[in-house]
């Protein structure tokens, strides 16, 4: 074929094409297409193909549709197809068969944002183990323990920030669990949050039950509790201490005591919890301050006297002091995974050179104990100059000499020092980093940490022992019954009773389980019985659901142990029970029929007085951000959340770093929406500083009653007393008059004729019956006592200046007027008369607004101490201490700053004193803000902030404001229209606002 029969574009140009003459199918002439339907090209129609053989007009069945499909349909030729008629693809149908079902997606059926197939999301908010971890004891031994309450202990581990609380969990876990420790790379198993992992801070408590033997070889059942060290989270710290028993306390050596630390010790000991020791970082006196043998001794005796001195300001009581001779205080590293008591060391002595009675020796290991090596005795006087002390010279000089071989790198010499001490390690160990190194050497050395289960077994009551002091302490029923006398003993025969006071939320945050402590008797899975929530009495039934319990679970953190049955002294999670729970709870067996009382709400370290009000960026997530608020009020113990009278929902909360991880939780955890968060404001209270100008009265709307008061500061301790307990409604009224006649001086009319405290049971306020009985029909007054009580508390839970609580303030009701028919002095009549009163007698007393102070303490670097000042200066704080920390570089520096104007505070300081600068922050008192807020000759000019003697007014206006209030705090509103005239008479017009 030549190329000059195609043009250059390819086309052929050249002559007729002879046909095929052995063809003997002729095809048909095309017709013309059909004129084009809806579609934007129509497909030609073709005729059939005419003369085939017979052989090929037999197409199976597959040809045939294939043929179909495109027309040939054996119709005749030249035959028009109708559009409609056509059929180019086969049916879904007859692709997939007719069991199969289809659809159709249109593409604007949906936004282009959402796919058509969702991909599965994954929700996973906490580290988890993919399946249980294997452990070196056996865990149907540890259920068989948890049915012997002897054997069992319940405590918890406090301190401190970065006092090392969480790596002394770790080094029991690594104890306990077959597992791969990284030096370089804290494990923080108990720390399962995923803020908590990302931020190096817990801030949630982390249980976890382990199987630990003691040196003798007995194994006990230690639930152990790790908590949080920053004071914003010391609610969870309260939680949990309501169900232990004692408290393993972690303090860093070089540190101290600090504020976190007399916190826990506080508390501890209002809660009657047994104390133990564990001087901490041990290696930071060798590594960090290098400190000789010798004074090492007297920086960890410092530390010892400090936190003794915190317990003796307490109670001096001689049973609690912490001492190593006595046992209850051990020495650890637990970032290095060792951990000794006098008792293991002087045992250690013992297994080395010779069997000696171990508790003598170890009773000469500390204080002023000298050794003579040439007479080879103790004496209580230095034979010489260079005498040592027992402590420093058979235990810090060995430690130190073991730490300094290892670091020199001299393996040679290393290798004979541990031969001595009869430990053989591998060739390839001796090649490793010298941290590794390290670790491995001492816990070849110290071995597994049997002097901290001694300690923890010995001076920490079982909870068979304890739950008298648990009853005692928490229980509201009385102790005469039958229920509380099965607590008591704690028997697990007896009636169900579970003491809930802690919340944990699912891996996926999507439901809660019920952290809490079977006082008596024996919970199975299944069971049905009652939560009585905090509000629950047996006037109030109304705070009582029946539920099922789903399931019983040992917690380990990172996993949990479903078991069918738990007895009284355990602490269990249970899954099913949480819908009606809060805070804390009370569950008991369906079928008890005696009269059911609660456990007490928790008393808190802190208080909640930082406030943020939140909203849905898009109005139709409302209804997730409030499912979101249900779920942090379970998930934070000291979370309030409560939507003002504007509408706008408010959250409460400790501090600046509590708010941010819960506001995380809402946004991320529970409600998945994106919130807008105001700017943050404080809670305030009002008071009083002077007694009423003149008595006050109000008349009930039916004008039948007349109730006079007047109002009068409470004297100072009052307001803290009642709200720690020391006083309550439920003494008797002798009980009661003897306190207030004994600690205030009261009179002994005055102080047992107290009617109430508000706004609460335990709220710091109070009301007194002060009328004269022979001018006062007593039984009418008694007959709307509960009346004039709810109005009091109606009025001190919402005061008049802006709508915050009333405190410190005492109500002195004077003369009562009252109908003689019950119709005309009900309820509705009483109440908001005695509220209006109450209004009327605070606004002639001189009121002022209380604002919260937080107490700081921080550290720093002395030559940092100025800038401290400098920070707290421009944020209304003072320094009340500042003191050089003995034994390190440092300085404490104790001062106290509103926290109105704490905001932001540590990251100024910080800035200030380019990091060196660490601060803790927690609520402190109350403190009368400069001013008078009900002044309107102050003149607050917008856009300036307030200073000096016009503070008071700027705040009680912007929160009126921000509440929907007017501007106006005139007392003429509560007060009758006569006294308002005959104020105006005598000339103390000013007295109206």
């Amino acid at each position: 074929m030549s190329t000059e029969d195609y043009d250059e574009f390819g086309n052929y140009i050249g002559g007729d094409l002879e046909s095929d003459e052995d063809s003997d199918i002729e095809m048909a002439a095309a017709p013309a297409p059909s004129a084009p339907g809806p579609s934007t090209t129509a497909a030609p129609s073709y005729a059939p193909l005419e003369g085939l053989e017979d052989d090929d007009e037999e197409m199976d069945g597959e040809a045939e549709m294939q043929m179909t499909l495109h027309g040939v349909d054996g119709t005749a030729g030249n035959q028009v197809v109708l559009h409609e008629d056509k059929k180019y693809y086969a049916t879904a149908a007859e692709t997939y068969g007719e069991d199969v079902e289809a659809m159709v997606q249109e593409e604007d059926a949906q936004p282009l944002s959402e796919p058509i197939v969702a991909p599965i999301k994954i929700r996973r908010f906490t580290v988890q183990e993919k399946g249980l971890p294997t452990t070196r004891f056996d865990r149907n031994f540890m259920i068989d323990l948890m049915s012997h309450p002897s054997m069992i202990r319940n405590v918890m581990v406090a301190g401190h920030i970065h006092h090392g609380k969480t790596s002394l969990m770790d080094m029991l876990v690594f104890e306990t669990h077959q597992l791969t420790w990284d030096v370089d790379q804290p494990t923080r198993y108990t720390d399962t949050h995923t803020l908590t992992r990302s931020r190096g801070i817990s801030i949630k408590s982390g249980p976890m039950s382990l199987v630990l033997p003691n040196s003798k070889g007995k194994s006990n059942l230690i639930n152990i509790i790790d908590t949080p060290g920053h004071v914003n989270f010391a609610d969870e710290v309260a939680s949990v201490a309501r169900l232990v028993d004692g408290v393993v306390l972690v303090v860093d050596v070089v540190e101290g005591v600090m504020h976190g630390t007399e916190a826990v010790i506080r508390h501890a000991m209002q809660e009657k919890l047994k104390l133990v020791l564990v001087v901490n970082k041990m290696d930071r006196l060798i590594l960090e301050l290098r400190l000789p043998p010798s004074e090492a001794f007297f920086k960890i005796k410092h530390t010892i006297e400090e936190v003794n001195s915190v317990i003796a300001g307490i109670d001096p009581d001689d049973s609690y002091r912490l001492s190593p001779e006595r046992g209850n205080v051990a020495f650890a590293s637990t970032q290095m995974g060792w951990c000794f008591t006098l008792r293991t060391f002087a045992s250690m002595y013992s297994d080395t050179f010779g069997s000696f009675d171990v508790d003598e020796f170890a009773q000469r290991l500390w204080g002023n104990i000298y050794f003579d090596s040439e007479r080879r005795k103790f004496t209580r006087k230095p034979a010489d100059v260079e005498s040592k002390r027992s402590f420093v010279h058979f235990i810090l000089e060995p430690l130190y000499k073991l730490y300094t071989q290892v670091l020199s790198e001299d393996s040679s010499t290393l290798k004979e020092t541990l031969s001595e001490l009869q430990i053989t390690l591998k060739p390839s160990v001796y090649k490793m980093d010298v941290r590794p190194l390290l670790k491995v050497v001492l816990e070849a050395f110290f071995g597994p940490s049997v002097g901290l289960v001694d300690m923890i077994t010995e001076f920490i009551p079982s909870p068979q022992e304890s739950a008298e002091n648990k009853v005692r302490g928490a229980y509201t029923g009385p102790l005469t019954s039958n229920i509380a006398d099965s607590m008591i003993k704690c028997d697990p025969d007896g009636p169900t009773v579970i003491h809930v006071t802690k919340l944990y939320h699912t891996s996926d945050a999507q439901e809660f389980r019920a952290f809490g402590r079977v006082m008596s008797g024996s919970v199975r899975k299944g069971q049905s019985v009652k939560v009585l929530g905090e509000g629950y009495s047996l006037e109030d039934e109304e705070d009582m659901v029946s539920a099922v319990v789903e399931g019983i679970m040992i917690d380990e953190s990172r996993y949990t142990i479903d078991i069918d049955r738990a007895t009284a002294g355990n602490l269990v999670l249970l899954s099913g029970v949480d819908s009606s729970i809060s805070k804390t709870a009370t569950i008991v067996a369906k079928d008890i029929e005696d009269d059911l009382y609660i456990f007490r709400p928790i008393k808190h370290i802190t208080t909640s007085v930082l406030k943020v009000a939140v909203e849905p960026i898009a109005p139709s997530e409302l209804p997730k951000m409030l499912d979101g608020l249900r779920k942090i009020n379970k998930s934070y113990p000291l979370v309030s959340t409560k939507v003002e009278e504007s509408g706008e929902h408010v959250i409460l909360g400790t501090g600046e770093l509590y708010m941010d991880c819960v506001l995380h939780d809402l946004r991320r955890l529970f409600s998945e929406i994106e919130i807008k968060v105001s700017d943050p404001v404080t809670k305030f209270c009002e008071t009083v500083v002077e007694t009423s100008a003149l008595k006050c009265y109000a008349e009930t709307p039916n004008k039948k009653n007349k109730v006079t008061m007047i109002s009068e500061p409470l004297e100072t301790g009052i307001a803290n007393d009642i709200e720690a307990g020391r006083v309550t409604m439920r003494m008797t009224n002798k009980e009661r008059g003897n306190f207030f006649e004994k600690n205030y001086q009261w009179d002994m009319l005055a102080s047992r004729n107290i009617w109430a405290f508000g706004p609460e049971d335990n709220g710091p306020n109070v009301l007194v019956n002060d009328t004269i009985p022979s001018e006062v029909d007593t039984k009418l007054l008694t007959s709307v006592r509960e009346s004039i009580k709810q109005g009091f508390q109606w009025g001190t839970r919402e005061g008049p200046l802006c709508d915050e609580p009333i405190r410190g303030v005492k109500f002195r009701i004077l003369d009562a007027s009252l109908a003689q028919e019950p119709i005309y002095r009900g309820g509705g009549q009483i109440i908001p008369t005695a509220r209006r009163v109450c209004y009327s007698s605070f606004l002639l007393a001189t009121p002022r607004l209380l604002e919260p102070v937080y107490y700081v303490e921080v550290q720093a670097p002395a030559d940092c101490v100025a800038a401290v000042y400098t920070v707290l200066s421009r944020r209304r704080g003072h320094v009340t201490r500042d003191i050089p920390k003995p034994g390190s570089p440092l300085y404490t520096v104790k001062a106290f700053i509103p926290v109105l104007d704490a905001n932001g505070f540590e990251t100024d300081l910080r800035t200030a004193t380019l990091g060196q600068a660490f601060c803790q922050m927690s609520f402190d008192h109350w403190s009368v803000v400069p001013g008078d807020p009900t002044d309107t000759s102050i003149q607050l000019r917008p856009l300036e902030p307030a200073t000096g003697q016009s503070l008071a007014r700027d705040l009680v206006l912007k929160t009126r404001r921000r509440k929907g209030l007017s501007d106006s705090i005139a007392v003429s509103k509560y007060l009758e229209d006569e006294t308002i005239i005959a104020i105006s008479a005598s000339g103390n017009a000013d007295l109206l606002g």
